[in-house]
């Protein structure tokens, strides 16, 4: 019987601990550190995670595992790809080997499944020297270890490869929930740590639009990160962020910095509007890459930007209040945001942004002053107040036009609790509510008509060049 051929492990000891107890320890440590997925979240059908040493990205690495880790009795099997730093190879590669060893034992590889189903796909290949030395696939192994178990793996490494040629890989080597696939890519490399920042929100923007391509200088992974961008267009994956940091947020170096970031990409649900044939008609692929933008923000995002807008109207009352230490990349990506104040469960302010101009913690910090400021329904809030406001920050999604002729269609059209509106009625009047009105007004008729007395139009109307868009939104509240 023939002796299995094992790729054995190149980085044990550098990018990760090398003695089996410590790695796993260590890689336990960072699982159980991740916040805890949201009840309900789906299991990915894929992730992107960053494949530095663990001292500087496993925190970030662990945060999409932990969320993987809820599949550990459902995915048997993981395809992973990602970039060559060492050795070149033309097309995606595969490594010609049985099994990959980590101190923590061995995984099998499923080359022979692999090979079958990549015959008629003219950019893969096997080539063993690729994958010898190479970190970006290895690092990923010990996670998959811990969060899964004994999984097959498909090791692949892209290399001279065009989008479209990693995503035929991909489309070959799709299966059902049992399959996984990990898209290994850091960030920005060696820039100032706000320069970083900068430049990876912008990354992590695009990743959120399905924007492809990037470059290698935004991503080392950027050849497999474009791969599954265009599958995700193809399945109809919807990306969700799920952290984003660099190497000055772990390590502390902020001279010289790499960026990382982790998204989870989800299948779409099926939209609740489907068996209304009125409601379906509309913007369906718009819908999903416009439901993808709002997700993209971190389950934790409010612990930043509660804090941000709480902090930006203490100093305008003139108090004490530093500004954000941290400026993650998720939070300088462009946003909109609408901040509201409550006093007593009361209306206390309300302003905000209906399209994204600037940092979504500019967007913030500037909505929250004339919130508590500038609202003309209000007066100016007070120091002895501020103690008393509770705040909510919403985020909203790209605002896309809701096809309607008139105020039938747009009852039709309108989805109770989820859409915000935004009116514009005749050239001068225009006005909004968001999604969270509809707890207030929760039919169609009614949220209209008071979004069409806002807008100082008299209900019932529809004057000429009337245009609706709608939006979703995210929000985050302080005291609940």
């Amino acid at each position: 019987m023939s002796s299995l051929a094992v790729r054995e492990a190149a980085v044990a000891g550098t990018f990760y601990p090398g003695d089996p107890v410590v790695l796993r320890d260590t890689v336990d440590r960072l699982l159980a550190d991740a916040p805890r997925p949201p009840a309900g979240a789906p299991v990915p059908r894929a992730v992107i995670v960053p494949h530095a040493g663990y001292v500087y990205s496993g925190p970030t690495a662990a945060v999409a595992y932990a969320r993987i880790a809820a599949g550990r009795n459902i995915i048997t099997r993981v395809v992973l790809v990602g970039p060559t730093h060492r050795v070149p190879v033309l097309g995606v590669a595969l490594p010609g080997v049985d099994a990959f060893r980590t101190p923590l034992g061995t995984l099998p590889v499923a080359e022979a499944w692999a090979e079958d189903r990549l015959a008629k796909v003219p950019a893969a290949c096997v080539f063993a020297e690729t994958h010898r030395w190479e970190h970006s696939v290895e690092v990923q192994i010990p996670f998959l270890q811990r969060a899964l178990g004994d999984v097959e793996i498909v090791p692949m490494l892209a290399g001279d490869a065009s989008g479209e040629e990693v995503a035929d890989v991909l489309d070959a080597l799709w299966g059902g929930p049992e399959t996984l696939i990990v898209i290994s890519s850091d960030l920005s490399h060696y820039l100032g740590y706000d320069e970083a920042a900068g430049v990876d929100a912008a990354t992590i923007a695009q990743i959120s639009a399905l924007d492809g391509p990037l470059n290698h200088s935004q991503a080392c992974g950027a050849t497999p990160i474009n791969g599954l961008l265009i599958l995700a267009r193809r399945r109809g994956l919807v990306p969700t962020l799920l952290d984003a940091r660099n190497s000055g947020d772990t390590s502390g170096d902020r001279d010289r910095v790499v960026g990382y970031c982790a998204f989870a990409f989800d299948e779409a649900p099926t939209p609740e509007r489907a068996a209304a044939p009125t409601r379906s008609a509309r913007r369906t692929d718009a819908a999903l890459v416009d439901s993808a933008l709002v997700d993209a923000l971190p389950e934790d995002a409010g612990a930043l930007l509660l804090p941000t807008a709480r902090a930006a109207i203490a100093r305008e009352l003139g108090l004490s209040a530093g500004p954000p230490s941290e400026r993650p990349a998720w939070a300088l990506a462009p946003g909109a945001s609408f901040v509201t104040l409550t006093e007593r469960g009361e209306l206390r302010g309300c302003i905000g942004s209906l399209e994204a101009t600037r940092p979504l913690l500019d967007d913030v910090t500037d909505n929250a002053v004339s919130a508590a400021t500038r609202d003309s329904r209000f007066p100016p809030l007070t120091q002895r107040e501020l103690d008393r406001v509770l705040i909510e920050v919403s985020v909203l999604s790209a605002p896309v036009p809701l096809p309607a002729s008139g105020l039938d269609d747009a009852y039709a059209a309108l989805r109770p609790g989820v859409d915000g509106v935004i009116a514009q009625l005749g050239p001068w009047n225009r006005a909004t509510f968001l999604p969270q009105v509809w707890e207030q007004l929760p039919e169609p008729e009614e949220f209209l008509s008071h979004l069409w007395r806002k807008a100082g139009v008299l209900p019932g109307e529809w004057p000429e060049g009337t245009a609706l868009q709608t939006y979703t939104v995210r929000a985050w509240h302080e005291g609940r």
